[in-house]
């Protein structure tokens, strides 16, 4: 369990408090004060996404000068492009949106996804909750001991829509280190695929976040009937020394680099941004907040309670990130696209 905070980051934050001015920080409260802000969520309801932002919930508005009511809001549709292309397009700019969902919708229109209605460069990124791990992962039922078994074994594995991080990795997984997958599309959202592998329609995921599986699948990890089998990120975690990590797939420097933008987009695991265009001053009022948050002892107490990991980046962090891995070569870009799509 991660629920802490970095040293230097949390010195950064206490900074940036201790010398906001006194005027600027009135005109905000004021602002607030009485005020509802969202989180949409572009993801359904008991996943990842949605159990970490209702956890948020619970904490973020006493770290907002004005203390504005707090609601969730779930927008589900295309793996989170609906709720991205909603919050640049509709929402309001007065600093009343937050929005989370998974990390590829940052990369959607890298990958030429003209579904993708937004400019993710325009985004107000206001930072990232945890820098997740994510795996592959099989029932106890699948027969699949070890993630070679793919290189030899077909097997059915469950997945969101094309576009969505579950069939990408998945298919990702198939093209780039041979695992011998059927990847069947459908599923609303991790939860859905959960219910299916309960069911015996298929056998595995790909892309899952470790922090989810604690959170929501822990049981079932617990007993053994699910099992993780590979390590997709773009460092391996010692938490989970022993097995094994995509890179070792790896066979030449291209592969690495493309790996990289596949799989190491990872820790970019629970971001948060704001609509384009809203008033500077309430985008910082919302990144401190978000980092204010991430130290405060009740809501670290919650995170452990919940089984959640927490390890954030602030929202400069988050924007440089993305701001990286958007600038990777065309040919890097041309092969990550073609390993990730649906056949």
């Amino acid at each position: 369990m991660r629920a802490s905070i970095r040293t230097g980051l949390a010195g950064a934050v206490l900074g940036t408090v201790a010398f906001a001015q006194p005027g600027q920080a009135d005109e905000i409260a004021d602002f607030y004060k009485g005020k509802t802000v969202s989180i949409v969520v572009g993801h359904q309801t008991g996943t990842g996404f949605d159990i970490y932002a209702r956890v948020l919930q619970r904490h973020l508005s006493k770290h907002i000068p004005g203390n504005p009511s707090i609601v969730v809001q779930n927008m589900v549709g295309a793996s989170g492009i609906v709720a991205a292309n909603w919050t640049a397009n509709i929402a309001p700019k007065d600093g009343t949106v937050m929005a989370t969902m998974v990390y590829s919708v940052a990369f959607e229109r890298l990958f030429g996804n003209d579904k993708a209605k937004y400019d993710p460069s325009k985004f107000n990124w206001i930072g990232n909750m945890e820098q997740s791990v994510a795996i592959c992962g099989v029932t106890k039922a699948s027969g699949i001991e070890k993630f070679d078994d793919l290189l030899t074994k077909e097997a059915v594995f469950g997945a969101t829509g094309a576009t969505g991080p579950l069939g990408k990795q998945a298919q990702a997984v198939r093209r780039l280190a041979g695992a011998k997958l059927k990847v069947v599309y459908g599923y609303k959202g991790s939860a859905d695929v959960k219910l299916a592998m309960n069911r015996g329609e298929v056998a595995g995921i790909c892309g899952l976040p470790m922090s989810t599986i604690r959170s929501f699948w822990g049981e079932e990890l617990k007993t053994g009937d699910f099992k993780p089998i590979i390590q997709l990120a773009g460092k391996p975690d010692p938490e989970l020394k022993g097995l094994p990590h995509i890179d070792s797939y790896a066979k030449t420097e291209d592969d690495k680099k493309t790996f990289n933008l596949v799989f190491g987009v990872q820790a970019l695991g629970r971001i948060y941004f704001s609509p384009p265009g809203q008033p500077a001053g309430r985008t910082k009022a919302l990144r401190d907040a978000l980092m204010a948050t991430m130290k405060d002892k009740d809501f670290l107490a919650d995170a452990v309670k919940t089984k959640i990991d927490i390890e954030p980046m602030t929202g400069e962090e988050t924007a440089s990130l993305i701001a990286k891995y958007s600038a990777v070569s065309p040919t890097v870009v041309e092969r990550a696209t073609k390993a990730t799509s649906r056949d």
